[in-house]
């Protein structure tokens, strides 16, 4: 007998839109006769084997709008990594809930998370449809155009660099700036729309793609200070050298790991410092500045794409669409159609488990060092409206009078 109940959780890091996505399914699931509840998982998976539920039913639609425009994980999320055994749990818990159709909101390891929940439902026979809705600030599912989350930071990467370009350009020296991004450098690429002018930073990007050679960036930063009297860096978290060994593990004495075992990018200041000294030791240059934008990228208020607010809003009613009318579970994806249109599908949980998108050839320049204008093609409709500009005085010059 159908229970009509439904559970929905979010994972891994926060975003500025995740809460769209999540008040997309609950509001668009209560329209439905056959719903009866809807449940929310408090830090996803790990709130699911322990059976923290909030009974999101109860929710007024306004309270839920304002949540829905609020930025990182309302339900709170989890860095767990669920292996089968864990898989196994989650799918106990649902089963003794009674629960009908499971939506988890995240990239790429939520995504295998749903899976190898589907196939436990699959063997035991169990009526449970489940949904994987799209998440991730790094942009890296595969076969989506993009991926809500991203255009947000993306938004604030380029507002930031914009500022610091106009901070380096008032008192010049070299400035170097780590953004997230592992594998993929969607996001530190997104810096390159800071630019206005000709002159404008940042003047060199370093992205994941490619391989980092210590040797020849330092050469490249030489090279744009004697050109321009500054630079402006944006460089990824997951910067590595021609063996696949990340640059931080490279130049620092200790390292920090993360829950799955992998050295600790972000959330750390090292690589920014030690690039930062390899400049000054190694060019001599005095003024060199360093940042990490770490956790700032992902939740930032004020600094949130339309475009993103409105598309997270759609994956969640979508997947509800997809679960209750439609005989399959899926991952919904965003496709891009004409100048700029979205449209929205249901992609096989195989297709998109676990696999990694990383930036096409045709975005990055032949050098490696720049992106190209099919990348900012490609990213400046998801930025969204309203991004402020900056401006130069025209400078007319005075004759200098004193003998």
């Amino acid at each position: 007998m159908a229970s009509g109940k439904i559970l929905v959780a979010q994972g891994g890091g926060p975003t500025a839109v995740i809460n769209q996505s999540m008040v997309g399914v609950v509001l668009e699931a209560r329209r439905h006769r056959k719903v009866e509840l809807v449940y929310g998982a408090r830090h996803g998976v790990k709130g699911i084997v322990n059976e923290d539920f909030v009974d999101l039913t109860q929710e007024t639609s306004q309270n839920l709008e304002l949540v829905a425009a609020t930025p990182s994980s309302a339900l709170g999320s989890t860095r767990d990594k669920p292996d089968a055994k864990y898989c196994i749990e989650i799918f106990k818990v649902l089963q003794s809930h009674d629960i009908e159709h499971f939506f988890y909101i995240g990239g790429n390891d939520s995504s295998d998370t749903v899976r190898i929940v589907s196939l436990e439902a699959q063997k035991a026979g169990y009526p449970l449809r489940c949904m994987h809705i799209p998440k991730t600030i790094d942009n890296d599912l595969v076969h989506n155009d993009h991926t809500p989350g991203f255009p947000s930071a993306a938004r604030f990467v380029a507002q930031a660099f914009a500022g610091v370009n106009l901070d380096n350009a008032a008192l010049p020296g070299v400035y170097v700036g780590v953004v997230m991004g592992r594998h993929a450098g969607f996001l530190t690429a997104a810096s390159a729309m800071a630019r206005k002018f000709p002159d404008d930073g940042p003047h060199l990007i370093y992205l994941p793609e490619r391989t980092f050679v210590l040797e020849r960036f330092l050469t490249d930063v030489k090279a744009t200070y004697a050109r321009y009297g500054r630079c402006v860096v944006a460089v990824s978290e997951g910067i590595h050298d021609a063996a696949g060994t990340p640059i931080l593990s490279r130049l620092a004495k200790e390292l920090e790991h993360d829950a799955h075992g992998n050295v600790q990018l972000s959330g750390t200041g090292a690589l920014a410092d030690l690039l930062c000294e390899e400049i000054k030791a190694k060019l001599g240059i005095k003024r060199v500045r360093g940042d990490t934008f770490g956790y700032l990228q992902r939740s930032f208020m004020g600094c949130v794409s339309d475009v993103d607010q409105r598309e997270a809003r759609e994956v969640g009613e979508k997947a509800v669409q997809f679960a209750l009318w439609g005989n399959s579970d899926g991952s919904v994806a965003i496709q891009r159609s004409g100048a700029y249109a979205v449209d929205y599908k249901l992609l096989a949980l195989d297709a998109v488990a676990g696999k990694t998108r990383v930036m096409e050839d045709e975005f990055i320049t032949g050098n490696g060092t720049d992106v190209t204008d099919a990348f900012r093609l490609y990213l400046r409709p998801l930025l969204g409206a309203g991004l402020p500009e900056a401006f130069r005085l025209r400078g007319a010059p005075v004759a200098k009078l004193k003998k």
